[in-house]
């Protein structure tokens, strides 16, 4: 490995923050105190830092809480996590999981139906999820997924890569 040129990569990325690995719960509070450190010493504007540290979180609970329900063991419940600038200043948070093909399939579809709406109708179904009973919250966009894009300046963007072992790879960007 050539750590050289993964910082060479990194910094032409814009790359702020990376992980890649087994998240447990310490873990992301870790990582999530470094990342709102990080903010606080670029001088990010308050919203912004507070909705890119709350989008982390939202992210890599959602990878936990995931991979605990289908019973993946550590190598299969591994996160990885991107924080990183764009050319216009916004920040980009990524985080990609291991996931089950049609799960990831259902959720990227999702994650497209989110991108129709404008601020307004995304308010009105964060509403609507809120009145919801909570057992009904892994049917459809959940709270979380309809609180990431509310924040995010630009619709969310999700992909689903195929792997050999018949599960996917799951990647999902916030642009804060």
């Amino acid at each position: 490995m050539n750590l050289l040129t993964l910082r060479e990569n990194y910094l032409k990325q814009r790359i702020m923050l990376c992980f890649n690995g087994p998240i447990s719960r310490s873990l992301i509070e870790e990582i999530g105190n470094a990342l709102r450190n990080y903010l606080n010493t670029q001088e990010a504007a308050p919203s912004s830092a507070m909705d890119v540290f709350s989008v982390y979180i939202e992210m890599t609970q959602n990878i936990r809480h995931y991979a605990g329900r289908q019973g993946y063991d550590d190598e299969q419940a591994t996160a990885t996590v991107a924080v990183a600038r764009d050319d216009e200043g916004h920040y980009l948070v990524s985080a990609g999981n291991l996931v089950e093909l049609e799960d990831g399939k259902a959720l990227v579809e999702t994650v497209e139906n989110l991108a129709g709406l404008d601020a307004v109708e995304l308010k009105k179904a964060y509403k609507q999820q809120l009145r919801r009973p909570r057992e009904e919250e892994h049917s459809g966009a959940g709270l979380g997924l309809l609180d990431m894009a509310r924040k995010s300046t630009r619709p969310l963007q999700a992909s689903i890569e195929p792997l050999p072992s018949g599960r996917g790879f799951f990647s999902l960007t916030a642009t804060i």
